[in-house]
């Protein structure tokens, strides 16, 4: 079918446009499948059977690496945040022409009667 149907004939549904195979990914879906695959590895290392443990240093790292992963994350969020906000762009022409609009408006309102 054309225009990337999934199926011919009665009750066919008919997609805006065709499927791709290298459809995009959200962000979201990429961090959701980067922590599913670390989880399962960390899971997979630190829930072992007895006889496939890593030995006694490793396990002892490996067991609170989530905490120490989340702290890090939260450290480099808080620092994306910070250098964003330090170097956001003041854009004034676009402040002068909502400062316009504005007035136009108290203008407008004040023709019509209205007092604030």
């Amino acid at each position: 079918p054309v225009g990337g149907g999934l199926a011919a004939g009665r009750g066919s549904v008919r997609l805006s446009r065709p499927l791709s195979p290298q459809a995009a990914m959200t962000k979201l879906g990429q961090w959701l499948c980067g922590l599913a695959l670390l989880g399962s590895a960390w899971a997979a290392l630190a829930l072992a059977p007895p006889g496939l443990q890593p030995p006694a240093p490793y396990r002892q790292a490996l067991l609170p690496l989530p905490v120490y992963l989340l702290v890090a994350f939260g450290c480099y969020s808080l620092a994306t945040v910070g250098y964003r906000l330090a170097t956001f762009n003041d854009c004034e022409e676009a402040a002068a022409e909502l400062q316009e609009h504005i007035s136009a408006a108290r203008a407008d309102l004040r023709r019509r009667g209205l007092r604030f």
